[in-house]
């Protein structure tokens, strides 16, 4: 049974799904998506692990009382500190792993594991490829055409895998939700390279990726593998970029294993 409640904390207001009384992992989801593209691998897990997720800032249901900068890492810290959860282990996807493994890097003592899919990389330099893609959905929501916006981004060669998978729908409902807020202004407060901090994550890490997953962010896998000091890598051979929607079952039985054998405190 999921309790469904809003959190007021940082000047927002979170939209966000409890199971269990005191939750043990916290789910963060990609761009564009909301909490709702967790729905597989939640019911996949069945209870097992007492989980908090939450629609990010300005995406879903969560939404902003202002225009100050901020960042989705200080937003984490202060739904953590509000619900109670002194140490949680963090899963994320895409952009949601990217916080996730900026807020370990920030504050190591508040997460016990970290479950990384697809992530992406605070200080990434994204390549000619990627930005050539990117820069229409961007100009198309600033033009005004955010229904436009969401279509170029539900096209993207990042989603070609999970377009034609059972989580396709999911993905399609999740940008249709999304208000393109990000596109069309960007108020997130500078925060701290990932790319030269890798080597300081002593966090147990957990890594799946997929193989069919577009350059950039196999890059970006491949050197959080090669720089971290506790990372298990699993690998979806046929699998694209969001695993979570693509083979939910899978995520949630490597998700499971590996927090079962975390090792005592």
């Amino acid at each position: 049974m999921e309790t469904v409640f809003t959190i007021r904390v940082a000047g927002a207001d979170f939209h966000a799904h409890r199971q269990g009384d005191t939750p043990r992992a916290v789910f963060l989801h990609g761009f564009g998506g909301d909490l709702h593209t967790w729905d597989g691998v939640c019911s996949e897990l069945a209870g097992a692990v007492p989980a908090l997720r939450y629609d990010l800032r300005g995406f879903g249901r969560s939404v902003s009382q202002d225009d100050a900068p901020f960042s989705h890492a200080d937003d984490l810290l202060a739904i953590l500190d509000a619900t109670g959860i002194g140490q949680c282990d963090l899963v994320g996807v895409s952009m949601g792993a990217g916080i996730a493994l900026n807020f370990t890097l920030d504050h190591p003592g508040r997460v016990r594991n970290l479950v990384l899919i697809s992530p992406g990389l605070v200080g990434w330099e994204w390549s000619a490829g990627w930005r050539s893609l990117w820069r229409p959905i961007v100009a198309a929501a600033r033009a005004g055409a955010i229904d436009e916006a969401r279509r170029l981004w539900w096209q993207h060669p990042l989603f070609a895998s999970t377009r034609s998978s059972a989580g396709g729908q999911a993905l399609f409902d999740s940008i249709m939700r999304f208000s393109g807020a990000q596109w069309i202004r960007d108020n997130h407060r500078l925060m701290l390279p990932d790319v030269e901090r890798l080597c300081l994550l002593d966090a147990r890490t957990l890594l799946l990726t997929g193989g069919r997953d577009l350059e950039d962010f196999r890059l970006i896998a491949d050197l959080v593998a090669a720089s971290a000091r506790a990372v298990q890598r699993v690998e979806l051979p046929g699998a694209g970029h969001l695993l979570h929607l693509e083979a939910p079952a899978v995520c949630a039985r490597q998700l499971l294993a590996f927090l079962r054998a975390t090792p005592p405190p």
